[in-house]
């Protein structure tokens, strides 16, 4: 499992706010910056655990499931969250649309669907049907 994240960084931006915008929502991830861009990586699965916790707390799994499957191809997926709802803790997808740019996510793994399941299960009546314990292939 790889996790990559890369926020623009606007001359009007304080660092300090993105980095804790991106911490509410990846709190393990190191970042740097690169040109104009914070930049992070991670192959720790326990990089996700807050986004799962937070999934399940604001009951999106659903909309969550949808978002990283739509934007699958092949073992990775990327989606953009928003920075304001990231700097109070919240998880919101956007299309990049914001005015102040996204917090693009990249993830990639052999085993994409099993960790698409991990972090947003389907449901039935919101409510997780399976939750499972993500490890990665040579783990398992």
């Amino acid at each position: 499992m790889r996790l990559r994240i890369k926020v623009g960084m606007k001359p009007t931006e304080d660092r300090t706010k993105l980095e804790t915008a991106v911490k509410k929502i990846f709190p393990t991830v190191s970042l740097e910056l690169v040109g104009e861009n914070l930049v992070g990586e991670s192959t720790d699965v326990n990089a996700l655990s807050r986004l799962h916790q937070l999934f399940r707390k604001q009951a999106i799994l659903d909309s969550a499931r949808s978002v990283l499957l739509a934007k699958r191809r092949e073992n990775i997926t990327q989606f953009m969250l928003n920075k304001q709802a990231a700097f109070v803790g919240r998880v919101s997808f956007t299309d990049g649309e914001a005015p102040l740019g996204p917090i693009s996510v990249t993830l990639e793994a052999p085993d994409l669907d099993y960790l698409i399941d991990y972090l947003a299960p389907k449901t039935r009546d919101g409510r997780p049907i399976r939750e499972v314990e993500y490890r990665e292939k040579s783990q398992q």
